[in-house]
């Protein structure tokens, strides 16, 4: 016996003793299993709902790593520190249970972020089920117990893959707001700087809710003011150029320039003025 075969085993008597000792139980009935997928470029979600519980959420939004919440329709429902079991369906005899994890209930909800939702997804689609486990339902310290059933995932599973190799790269908290930095007295722009605005440009081509790009350019304080000005024009100017041979459309786009006038940090050392040579991109939604 492998100690890793004892550990599954027993965390499966240990569930099994905690449901018997009349714990309120929550699962969908297996003629009556739905999972509702919702596709976009910017977010791909499975939902599962729990009869008289709530909803068991997969989201995996553009530029980020999958995540789950356990939603309860009312928040008293499960509290404190629950138990993840992955257990096998009646219909498999004699497959281990897998103890995935513990983890703390958060204003009524359970959320699960990056590898643990996907050890998830990787048991439900294995046929398993995922089984959270807490002492006190309802602020009552009675057991309670809510299982993912894995009947019609599969299915599921295939067109959130289909939407999950579609999603763009980056979300709009990412690329809302970009500064591109400059060498001193240089207006060219990097492959660095083209690969960040290109991300820019594929997504504003796909979101229609984004209405205006403020492009501004800055400088350090090296040299004159009246150059500092017109370097800071020069590389708005090469921002908005590039942005609009990608295909933006120009009214979106407004350019502005303000030399040294606005520097993010003290221009005192050559790292700070590094950091004050820069266009900012900001994107404005309606």
């Amino acid at each position: 016996m492998t100690k890793l075969w004892f550990f599954r085993l027993m965390a499966g008597a240990t569930l099994l003793s905690f449901q018997a000792a009349g714990a309120a139980t929550f699962r969908a009935p297996i003629d009556d299993t739905r999972w509702e997928i919702e596709v976009s470029h910017f977010e791909c979600r499975m939902m599962h709902q729990i009869p008289a519980f709530g909803y068991a959420i997969f989201e995996h939004e553009a530029g980020e790593t999958l995540n789950f919440n356990l939603v309860p329709t009312q928040q008293q429902q499960i509290e404190g520190t629950v138990r993840l079991i992955a257990e096998a369906p009646a219909w498999q005899p004699g497959i281990a249970p897998e103890m995935l994890g513990e983890m703390s209930v958060q204003s009524g909800r359970v959320r699960i972020n990056g590898a643990g939702a996907t050890q998830m997804m990787s048991a439900l689609y294995r046929g398993m089920s995922p089984t959270f486990s807490g002492q006190n339902w309802y602020q009552s310290a009675q057991p309670v117990s809510v299982g993912i059933s894995s009947v019609n995932f599969k299915s599921a599973y295939s067109d959130y893959m289909d939407c999950v190799a579609q999603l763009l790269p980056v979300n709009y908290r990412q690329i809302a707001r970009t500064a591109v930095l400059f060498p001193s007295a240089q207006i060219m722009l990097s492959d660095a700087t083209r690969d960040r605005l290109d991300l820019i440009v594929q997504y504003v081509q796909h979101d229609d809710t984004v209405t205006t790009i403020y492009v501004d350019g800055h400088s350090d304080n090296v040299g004159r003011r009246l150059l500092n000005r017109d370097l800071s024009k020069r590389r708005a100017e090469e921002v908005t150029n590039y942005l609009l041979q990608q295909g933006i459309d120009e009214s979106m786009i407004i350019t502005r320039y303000h030399g040294e006038r606005y520097p993010v940090v003290a221009n005192n050392t050559p790292d700070n003025r590094t950091r004050n040579r820069r266009v900012t991109i900001r994107l404005e939604r309606e």
